[in-house]
Formats: C-alpha cells, sequence, structure tokens
C-alpha cells in the first residue's frame, strides 16, 4: 500500500440488500465506487441514498450480499472512513462548543478511557484551521451560520484523520453564496486525492460539479461518469413512479 492516500482502492459492492423490517430499501446493489474524487449518490426520496452511505459506513447489517473497501470490510469500522450528517438531524440547542464538536473526531481513536494526547489536539487544532474555524472554536454551535456548521462537520471528519467522507444532503438549506463555498472545498478535496461520496437531491449541481455518479431507486438503475449515469433514459427510470414535484427534475 502506498503512502499518503489511497487514491487506487474501490469500493466493490455485491448484491447489497438492506431491509427495514419487511421493507426493501437497497436491492441487490452491485457497483464499484472509486476512491479519490467526487461522487454523488442521486435519486428520489426514498431511492434508499441515506441507507447506501450507512451501509458503507458500516453501520447496517446487510441482509445480503457485501461490500469490500480494498481489501476490507468496512464494517470494522474504518478510520479512513467519515459520515457527515444532515443538518437537519442535529440537536443545534445542544450546549456545546465548535471545538468540542470538532475533537469527537479523534473519540474513535482513544477508544474508551485514552486520555486526550498533544498529537490530538494538534490533529482538533489543524483541523479547525483548515476549515477556517479556528476564532469560532469556543462558538456555541447553534451561533453558526448554515455554512459554518456544514464546515464544522467537515472539520470533524478531518480531524479522525478520514480521507473517505461520506456526506448526507451536504447543500440543504445552504444559501448560494455557502453553497458555492463549498463546492470549491469539495474541488480542494478532490485535487488532494480525497474522496467525497454525497447524497444530492440538485440533479443541476451534480452535473456541474460531480464526475461519477450513482442512480438509484432501491435497485442500481446506473453507476458511472455523471453524464451517462443520468441521462434523461435513466432518469425516466429512477424517477417514473414519482408524482412529478417543483424543481425536482431538470
Amino acid at each position: 500500500m502506498h503512502s499518503g492516500h489511497h487514491q487506487h482502492d474501490i469500493f466493490r459492492l455485491r448484491d447489497v440488500t438492506v431491509h427495514y423490517g419487511r421493507r426493501c430499501a437497497l436491492d441487490r446493489i452491485t457497483a464499484q465506487i472509486p476512491c479519490g474524487g467526487l461522487v454523488a449518490l442521486v435519486g428520489p426520496n426514498g431511492a434508499g441514498k441515506s441507507t447506501l452511505l450507512r451501509s458503507l459506513l458500516g453501520w447496517l447489517p446487510l441482509t445480503a450480499g457485501e461490500i469490500r473497501l480494498g481489501d476490507h470490510h468496512p464494517r470494522h469500522l474504518h478510520p479512513r472512513l467519515a459520515y457527515v450528517p444532515q443538518r437537519a438531524e442535529v440537536e443545534w440547542d445542544f450546549p456545546v462548543s465548535v471545538g468540542e464538536v470538532v475533537a469527537q473526531g479523534r473519540w474513535p481513536a482513544l477508544g474508551l478511557f485514552r486520555r486526550f494526547r498533544d498529537s490530538d489536539h494538534a490533529l482538533v487544532t489543524k483541523a479547525l484551521a483548515e476549515l477556517e474555524l479556528a476564532p469560532l472554536a469556543d462558538e456555541q454551535i447553534r451561533r453558526l451560520s448554515g455554512g459554518q456548521q456544514q464546515r464544522m462537520f467537515l472539520a470533524r471528519a478531518v480531524a479522525q484523520g478520514a480521507d473517505i467522507f461520506l456526506l448526507d444532503e451536504p447543500f440543504n438549506g445552504l444559501d448560494l453564496s455557502a453553497t458555492a463555498e463549498l463546492i470549491h472545498l469539495l474541488q480542494g478535496w478532490q485535487a488532494q486525492g480525497r474522496t467525497v461520496i454525497a447524497a444530492i437531491h440538485d440533479l443541476a449541481l451534480v452535473r456541474a460539479h460531480f464526475p461519477h455518479a450513482l442512480l438509484l431507486d432501491t435497485r442500481l438503475i446506473a453507476a458511472g461518469p455523471t453524464a451517462e449515469a443520468l441521462s434523461d433514459a435513466n432518469l425516466d427510470l429512477a424517477y417514473r413512479h414519482r408524482v412529478p414535484v417543483l424543481g425536482a427534475r431538470p
């Protein structure tokens, strides 16, 4: 394994099937997701995008099939994998500072009862600096703008030491300038060989900025270069059962 980032690693999914009770959330997904770059998970609501992210993280029991990252199964909670939640899922009133949230990125490495070392503090400081949050380290999280909230979770993932970032609808609720800022940031990460796999419902954003896409509707409709995966024919397949929602389709 060469040093630095593992650009040649690939997520390999074979017949990945997930049920919630009786409901099938993912149905026999077989695909390869390249590492090193920006990958979008696309599909209608309930298509399985969040379920696929959680499966890649090793958080969900698969009904059938397997997922491998390089030679490993991610269910061993790989430190290279970091999750960035939807901002809507976060308890923003919880009294915690930006620095404390970013420091959570070190928890998996520490294990139970081990104390923060200087090296852990250094990684947290570096992550805050990279995401331009150092002046806000002592702020309560509820005081942040949407873009700052998003950068805080990205900083937590960086502090963890991850190089593969799984983002659930990262652009939701961001204004235009925060969206542009986040795209610029993710493109910088792509240039460094980091991997971003993001569930995104805005197809125009995906077409403009994400070179690789997976189109889901419980089953895999298409995967590959975005222009091919999101062809009109494929989109018709994915969205055909849906009542058209204003702005949901290009």
